[in-house]
């Protein structure tokens, strides 16, 4: 399975082409609405998100319910972009000068001037278009079609908040994946920790009044998946590599890790790995999960963790020191609208592109084509690993 995604920022509408989703899978528009409307959500949101109430319209691979076989197209509109038709027109404009909001003074942290540079563009807005974290609308779309097929083999994703703004969640002792989307759903930002997550709304509007932004670190869970997923035998197979690429290619993440992660440099051996254990119910299984689920590249069969980190937004209202590509002269950085903080959204996003690898992995695996053949294959597998 792979996706493409088109589509700028204020442009007309973004688009997703999905191929290699398996056919008979059923899928209507409410289970992909039901995700973008969670990304829209989020305690420290910007006012786009008030404009935007983005919708799906499947225009391609999906007949009276059921996907295809075929590739799948997704399009979600920008209703914003009756503001923007002239600037963001695609025929060209006989009068340059009515060309509004040209970009020459490129933002610290953000794509603008280094995309310039690669592409040639002074006017920038050429580059931010598409590097803004807008797109994700559409990822968030093809990672609901992704969680139809995990659901479908009962593997379930669940997404959380741990830190914002130096704010952790310290009550973290959620019994279910259904209860830690149960309290989450219900949280501003999407932490379970309510005494955290009050105490990262502080953070959120300090930084908003100080004309500042904050980041944070989002966890995603992944329950079910069968041992064996994934393949130790080239780098580019390796299930945790492809998850850890697909969380450090959302805008603004900066680093992940499994498990108990970067702590594993801190402790001996004997603190780290996880000990096998075997009985008649389960089959093998692992006393702890310090691993993340992962062990050389392959699924071990305990719940996948994986954990993002998110820089503070670098658009901010007190803008840093820029330099005018036209004038060379200094000049504060452009403002485009923002949001003072999205680690919230990003968590959503963050369930999207792992439920994607691995769906995809669990397709690649058990049978590319049909929807029935997987779940065959799939409980085939699981039964032969409880009898291993």
């Amino acid at each position: 399975m792979r996706y493409l995604t088109a589509g700028e920022s204020h442009g007309p509408q973004l688009t997703a082409i999905l191929e290699g989703v398996p056919a008979g899978l059923e899928l209507r528009a409410e289970h992909i609405n039901k995700e973008l409307a969670r990304r829209q959500k989020g305690y420290g949101r910007g006012r786009r998100m008030q404009i935007e109430k983005d919708v799906v319209n499947i225009t391609a691979g999906v007949r009276h319910g059921k996907t295809l076989g075929s590739p799948i197209a997704l399009v979600v509109e920008n209703r914003d972009f009756k503001h923007w038709q002239t600037i963001m027109a695609v025929e060209p404009i006989d009068d340059e000068t009515e060309i509004k909001r040209k970009v020459t003074r490129p933002r610290p942290g953000h794509a603008d001037l280094n995309g310039a540079l690669k592409y040639g563009h002074r006017d920038m807005r050429n580059v931010l278009e598409r590097s803004s974290a807008r797109e994700t609308t559409v990822r968030v779309a093809a990672g609901a079609v992704a969680k139809r097929i995990l659901e479908e083999v009962g593997i379930r994703v669940a997404g959380h908040v741990i830190e914002i703004g130096g704010v952790r969640a310290k009550k973290l002792d959620y019994r279910s994946l259904e209860e830690l989307q149960a309290v989450t759903e219900e949280s501003p930002v999407r932490c379970f920790d309510p005494e955290a997550g009050q105490k990262m709304m502080e953070a959120i509007d300090l930084a908003k009044k100080n004309g500042d932004s904050i980041g944070g670190i989002v966890e995603v869970i992944v329950e079910g998946v069968p041992a064996g997923v994934g393949s130790y035998v080239h780098y580019d197979r390796k299930l945790d590599a492809k998850i850890a690429a697909a969380i450090v290619s959302i805008n603004a993440f900066k680093g992940v890790e499994f498990g108990i992660g970067f702590e594993a440099a801190r402790r001996p051996g004997s603190e780290v790995h996880d000990e096998i254990i075997w009985s008649p119910e389960q089959g093998f299984s692992r006393r702890t999960n310090r691993a993340g689920g992962f062990e050389g590249g392959v699924t071990t069969g305990m719940p996948i963790v994986v954990r993002g980190v998110m820089k503070p937004i670098p658009t901010l209202y007190k803008p840093l020191q820029s330099v005018d590509i036209d004038t060379k002269e200094p000049f504060a950085a452009s403002i485009e609208r923002s949001d003072s903080c999205a680690v919230p959204a990003a968590s959503v996003v963050a369930e999207a592109v792992v439920a994607w690898e691995v769906a995809a992995a669990i397709v690649s695996q058990f049978g590319q084509d049909r929807i029935d053949l997987i779940k065959e294959n799939i409980e085939r597998a699981r039964r032969y690993a409880k009898e291993f």
